[in-house]
């Protein structure tokens, strides 16, 4: 490493983000990258541990420590190089991943991670800026055609690998625009939809095609698209929400996260809303069910339309604040963590069971909750019990109240019907080793196949589908 010593000369220190009074009153980024010298001095902090458990912990194995040391060196564009060699879209997880590298991190045993992450974003947003991301056309064609259902991180890997082996590649969005999940579920602040639409264009010069609004399986069968491409990938995504039925579910003002998220970047977006189907929290007093980062997401959001108050409930335990002994270094840390959305003022309550919802006119007025409790792990099945705790019972007014509870894996009509496709017992696409499902020449990649995940895990999804398609053509 550059600076042996540097994780004892320097501190962690992160970006700087504009106060929550600021941030709150618009929808863009609020974050603001580091000068060079600061981050050179956060590469420096990159330990000389001899086994960089960073690499294991990233799910497309980033070879970290290799661009740390050239952005402590001022190599900038080498460092480029080398984050690219595993990671096509690192201005997508510079921004969203969780950083599970950062819990691998040598150094997290006992002192603050590197800021892996940050590194990462600042290496590909000074690469655009410098001129250097540029439409790379490859330089052979193999005449095969290739088709790309949905355009998420999965898809947009697989079509950005496929493309570079010589393919013809044409992706299919049911949606407006390209992005999938990240044009639609996740919110302006925390990735401006600039960032997907300079990395769609450049995709687009290098010879992939990009057709929206046209749903498979309704708007073009199958049957065609077997007839006209020598394979097919199947990147739609984990779509259908989980749900909660229960008494007075059919209230108005109760909306599944995902129509309340991508409403609002249609907004963003200056596309036009039906004014009657607008989902607003302003003025009113919102709760958020489930507390994940799709929760998170609402309540940030519900800050910035106006809510009069905002509370999140969790049917879980509240993570303890550091691991647990059964959750050692270098495994992924199950603690407390409050993101940039808690920060801008929820309740956040945990261990509650939402058992009804009631209203007057039709719409939504309260929650009836009570408290519940886990019994030990069942030292035979490892299973928790869940109980209501007798006399908890208590109500929560509310005027608009979103579902984030998380996903049941793809959607089973349309394509998946239509094909016949085997699942696997989660209910998403069977693969083989290869990613091809039942169907020769139908694969399958990302939360479709995976189930609901990250975006780096789609990323990885993506390529390695890439890769089993490539064989297959080849």
């Amino acid at each position: 490493m550059g600076e042996v010593k540097g994780f004892l000369k320097y501190k962690r220190k992160g970006f700087e983000k504009e106060t929550v009074e600021q941030r709150t009153k618009h929808f863009n980024e609020f974050v603001k990258l580091l000068p060079d010298e600061n981050l050179r001095e956060q590469g420096a902090r990159c330990m000389d541990c001899g086994i960089p458990f960073c690499q294991s912990g990233c799910p497309i194995g980033n070879v970290i420590p290799d661009w740390n040391d050239l952005v402590y060196n001022d190599k900038w564009y080498f460092a480029l190089e080398r984050l690219l060699s595993t990671n096509n879209f690192p201005e997508f997880t510079g921004r969203l991943c969780p950083a599970l590298c950062e819990n691998s991190c040598v150094l997290a045993i006992n002192q603050p991670a590197v800021t892996i992450k940050n590194i990462e974003l600042a290496i590909i947003e000074k690469a655009y800026s410098e001129g250097w991301i540029k439409p790379k056309a490859p330089k052979f064609r193999t005449g095969r055609k290739v088709a790309i259902i949905g355009s998420g991180p999965s898809g947009l890997a697989c079509a950005d690998q496929l493309n570079k082996y010589g393919h013809f590649v044409t992706v299919f969005e049911k949606n407006e625009k390209p992005g999938g999940l990240l044009a639609l579920g996740i919110p302006d602040f925390k990735l401006d939809k600039k960032v997907i639409s300079r990395r769609i264009a450049i995709m687009e010069e290098e010879g992939i095609i990009f057709k929206t609004g046209i749903n498979v399986g309704y708007d073009i069968s199958v049957k065609e698209l077997k007839r006209k491409f020598d394979a097919v990938v199947l990147c739609g995504g984990a779509e259908q929400p989980r749900d909660l039925p229960v008494p007075g579910r059919g209230l108005d003002g109760i909306y599944f996260a995902l129509q309340f998220l991508s409403q609002q970047n249609r907004v963003n977006a200056g596309w036009d809303i039906d004014p009657l189907k607008l989902i607003n929290a302003k003025g009113k007093r919102v709760v958020v069910l489930g507390g994940g980062d799709t929760g998170s997401d609402c309540i940030g959001t519900s800050i910035r339309q106006g809510a009069v108050s905002v509370q999140n409930f969790e049917l879980l335990s509240p993570p303890p604040k550091e691991r647990a002994s059964d959750n050692p270094w270098p495994q992924w840390a199950f603690i407390q963590r409050t993101s940039t959305s808690h920060e801008e003022g929820c309740e956040r309550e945990y261990l509650v069971l939402t058992k009804k919802f009631s209203g007057e006119q039709g719409k939504v007025k309260k929650l009836h909750c009570v408290k519940v409790e886990f019994t030990p792990k069942d030292s035979i099945t490892g299973r928790r019990e869940m109980r209501e705790i007798p006399g908890s019972e208590f109500e929560v007014k509310a005027d608009l109240v979103l579902l984030a509870l998380g996903f049941l894996g793809p959607v089973k009509t349309g394509l998946i019907s239509d094909l016949k496709l085997e699942l696997d017992e989660r209910g998403n696409v069977k693969t083989d080793a290869n990613f091809m499902s039942s169907v020769p020449g139908i694969f399958s990649a990302g939360d479709m196949h995976r189930g609901q995940s990250l975006v780096v895990w789609a990323i990885k999804e993506g390529r390695n589908a890439a890769e089993g398609v490539n064989r297959f053509l080849s």
